[in-house]
């Protein structure tokens, strides 16, 4: 399981997520409620096109420092988290 920490809410906001396809659907929305597009997006996080297509497709295999670089924009960060027994 991974984070994204948004700066912009407190932390009882943060929410877990499973899978590419749950960041890739954060991504777009954060991305429409902004009213950018993926070349905005490319242009001011300094990815390319190609990489933002890809994590709003939800590709498996993406880079984490690339993908931050991206989530800084919203002012937000994703970080692994410890699995913890219940």
């Amino acid at each position: 399981m991974w984070y994204i920490f948004d700066k912009n809410y407190l932390s009882s906001h943060q929410k877990g997520y499973n899978s590419m396809t749950e960041l890739a659907k954060y991504i777009k929305a954060k991305r429409r409620e902004y009213g950018l597009t993926q070349v905005d997006i490319s242009e001011k996080s300094g990815v390319g096109l190609r990489f933002v297509r890809e994590l709003e497709q939800g590709k498996a295999t993406l880079r984490l420092d690339k993908v931050n670089q991206v989530l800084s924009l919203f002012g937000a960060e994703m970080a692994p988290v410890e699995n913890r027994p219940s």
